[in-house]
Parts: structure tokens; C-alpha cells; sequence
């Protein structure tokens, strides 16, 4: 359940349990098996409620012995490991997110193999890919440094901890060995990797590392860090085609008094000159960016400076949400959390609809253009695709009707013009694959 991350440490946790003669399921919509193991997530509150949800759904299957064991790992069991064992004993055992072989040598000792003792290597690159297999997601760090006032992310998983870059690269070797072209780079914050190890910011040279490696045909950036954002990594993206010209660099506002109280250790000044480099030296880059409504003391100025701030940068993709009290994080216990729930939500509305507007005129710019795309998945009408500036599940879909078509083989590359556009979907043709009449 929750991000990325987490479904990369269960694709690890499934390939382990493979290789130790386990046969396993990936949220399967009508579950079987005898034990069910739930990858929870516990950032925020929606998320810790739906993974309460189906933590408790499988305790009803116990119940009716449907299931015979089940367990519970993940950031929300990592944060309150006393407290969710006295709430839900029906788990047989809660672990926390970075103990993969305990979980195994309880498996073990179920099937009689008590003395187990963690034979398999703390080092480990292979998994077993739950997404389309010509994509996967690349986690490349774990934990964060930065502090970030609203945030509990560091309470659950720690200071950032890098994988060194060697570690990284047999990953991405094995993975383009299974059929995966698309790597998707994820961290908490992509832009402090390898400051703990190698004291000083490695993401340039990972990069530029793995853009060498044979079968790697697309890399793409989340997550990165405004402050000290390490400015190499533009040369980097510009002189490496297979570097998607995109980048998702969470700003969060621009206010900056609400910047001060959020810790983000940057000004508003200093965001847009940083942006303004970014696209002055990768031209054509697309930017995502994450943007928070309702922060405590956010007025309605704040608010109003917010929706000017995003006209004025026409951010390509942007995501936004609407500030939920965190237990344990600096604004909780500092900030009174004033701002009532139905105005962050007109907040929310209408910044969304502001980046409806600027999206489809971003999408309008793109029509009779020629764009590499890679081929999704199917329907009953369409192929759905996407081209280097979106990501899988939260940015535009191109779709490319089946009946102008002449088939498409999912997994593969294929110029396309760009032919029409809604506010966050476009339409386009093949043009060697289409059909004549």
C-alpha cells in the first residue's frame, strides 16, 4: 500500500520469498493462499486510515478461516509498532519496514524450517515486478534529512540512508535482463543522494552512470529536493538522450513565511531563479511540482500569492493537497491547525482548476508534434501510452485508437504525432503502423 517505495521493498520481499519455495500473489483483487502479508503506509492520514481498512478486512477473512496467518509490515507498523499489536491481535506479528529476513525466517519456521538463519544476502537486487514489466521503479535512497515541519516521514523511516551506486547499477542490470527499458528514479529526496557515504551529492554521476547502461532506454527523476539542488545534474540531463527531459521537483509554495515555517531552508526568490535555470539550460524539460494549501497561517494573501506563483511558472504537471495535521512532526506540536477543512478544500479546488487550464494549453502546444512514446497497455479501443514527459499512473495518457492502427506491441517505442488533446489526455497517430483503407 501507499508510494512507490513501498511497492519496491514488496517486490524485493517477493522475490526473497521465491527463491525460499513460497508461490506469491500481488494484490489480488480475490485473494488466496493461506497467509496474506499487507505492506502498509502511515504518511498521512488517509493513507494510515485505508491501510487500517484492509488490515482489518483480512482479519475478517481469519476470522471465517479463510486465511490461516497474517502479517503486517510497512511504514505504519514501523511507526507504532507498540500500539498496533494491542489494537489488532488477530495479526500474528507486526514488522517494521527494513526487517525483509525476520519475515522470511517466520515464514520458515512455518513450514518446519526452524533454524533458517537468514541465509539469504543483505545486498540484494533482484525482484519480482508487479508493474508492466518494460517499467519499474529504482529506489535508490531511504529516509530523509530535511526536517520538513508538516512531514512525518523521518520519524518513520529514519536519516537518509544512500545505496551505493555499484549496488545500483547491478539492479538496473538485472532488471534491463528481465525486459525493463524504463526506470523511473525515486527517493524521498532524489537531490541529497550519497551526501551520508560519499560526502558530497552522487545524484549527477548515478545518472550519468546509469544512462551508459546498454538496454536503459528512459530514466526518469521524482522527488527532487529545491534546496542545494545539485546544478551538474542539468548537464547531465541535456547531454543524455535517454534522460527524460522531466523532473519532479516538490516546491510545496512560494509564500515565504509559509516556506520559513515549513523548513524548506529556501526563498521564493531562490525557487524561481532555480527554475528559470533549469529551463534555460534543459530546454523543453517538463516539470512536476507537489504544492501544499491550507498550511497553518496560510492567508488568504498566502493563497492568492500561491495561484499567481502557478500562473506565472505554467508548471507542465503539478499535484497538489490540502495540509493534514501530522502526530509527532514540528507543526503539529508548534502550529495551531487553523485553517478550517472546508476552506482548504475551496483552496485545493481552485488551484486545480487553475492547473486544468494551464495543462491543457500545455497539451494544445504539443499537437502536430512528433513525440517517442512507449506503449502502456490496451483496451477494447485504444493503446494508452505515454511519451518522456509523463510518468506512469499521475501524468497524461496518450491513447491511440485501435481502429487506425495496425497492431501495437505493449513495451515498445513508436514516433507518434501528437493529433488532439483534452485537459490531461492527448490523442495521436503512428505513422508507419496506420491503417489504410
Amino acid at each position: 500500500m501507499g508510494c512507490s517505495k513501498n511497492l519496491v521493498d514488496t517486490e524485493h520481499l517477493m522475490r526473497r520469498l521465491e527463491l525460499a519455495g513460497f508461490a506469491c500473489t500481488h494484490n489480488t483483487a480475490t485473494p488466496r493462499g493461506d497467509i496474506a502479508i499487507i505492506n502498509t503506509c502511515g504518511f498521512i492520514g488517509d493513507a494510515k486510515e485505508e491501510s487500517i481498512n484492509t488490515i482489518l478486512q483480512f482479519v475478517q477473512r481469519k476470522r471465517r478461516r479463510q486465511l490461516k496467518h497474517l502479517y503486517v509490515m510497512g511504514c505504519l507498523s514501523q511507526r507504532y509498532r507498540k500500539e498496533l499489536p494491542e489494537e489488532i491481535p488477530e495479526v500474528d506479528r507486526f514488522f517494521g519496514k527494513f526487517d525483509f529476513t525476520d519475515l522470511i525466517d517466520e515464514l520458515e519456521k512455518l513450514r518446519g524450517n526452524i533454524d533458517s538463519g537468514n541465509s539469504q544476502p543483505t545486498c540484494f537486487t533482484e525482484r519480482t515486478i508487479t508493474t508492466p514489466r518494460h517499467y519499474a521503479y529504482l529506489k535508490i535512497a531511504e529516509g530523509c534529512n530535511r526536517f520538513c515541519t508538516y512531514c512525518a516521514i523521518p520519524l518513520i523511516t529514519g536519516r537518509y540512508t544512500s545505496r551505493r551506486i555499484e549496488e545500483i547499477e547491478d539492479e538496473v542490470r538485472w532488471l534491463v535482463g528481465q525486459g525493463v527499458k524504463e526506470f523511473q528514479v525515486i527517493a524521498q529526496d532524489l537531490t541529497y543522494y550519497g551526501n551520508d557515504i560519499y560526502g558530497k551529492c552522487k545524484l549527477p554521476e548515478l545518472v550519468e552512470r546509469l544512462a551508459h547502461i546498454d538496454g536503459v532506454e528512459w530514466i526518469r527523476l521524482h522527488y527532487a529536493y529545491p534546496t542545494d539542488f545539485p546544478l551538474d545534474l542539468l548537464r547531465v540531463m541535456r547531454e543524455n538522450d535517454n534522460v527524460c527531459k522531466y523532473l519532479d521537483l516538490a516546491l510545496q509554495h512560494c509564500s515565504d513565511h509559509i516556506l520559513r515555517d515549513m523548513h524548506r531552508h529556501i526563498t521564493k526568490a531562490e525557487q524561481t531563479a532555480l527554475i528559470e535555470r533549469i529551463r534555460k539550460e534543459v530546454p523543453g524539460i517538463f516539470l512536476r511540482t507537489t504544492l501544499m494549501v491550507g498550511f497553518p497561517g496560510e492567508t488568504d494573501c498566502d493563497f492568492e500569492e500561491l495561484l499567481d506563483y502557478t500562473r506565472q511558472m505554467q508548471f507542465e504537471r503539478m499535484g497538489a493537497f490540502a495540509y493534514c495535521e501530522e502526530e509527532g512532526t514540528f507543526a503539529q506540536q508548534h502550529f495551531p491547525d487553523d485553517i478550517p477543512e472546508q476552506v482548504k478544500q475551496q483552496r485545493l479546488d481552485r488551484l486545480m482548476e487553475l492547473q486544468q487550464q494551464i495543462a491543457a494549453q500545455t497539451n494544445q502546444q504539443l499537437i502536430g508534434k512528433k513525440l517517442k512514446v512507449i506503449i502502456d497497455s490496451a483496451d477494447d479501443d485504444y493503446y494508452i501510452a505515454r511519451s518522456e514527459f509523463d510518468s506512469p499512473e499521475v501524468d497524461c495518457e496518450i491513447l491511440l485508437s485501435k481502429s487506425q492502427h495496425e497492431p501495437l506491441q505493449t513495451g515498445n517505442f513508436y514516433e507518434t504525432t501528437i493529433t488532439g488533446c483534452e485537459y490531461f489526455d492527448l490523442s495521436g497517430i503512428v505513422e508507419h503502423h496506420t491503417k489504410t483503407k
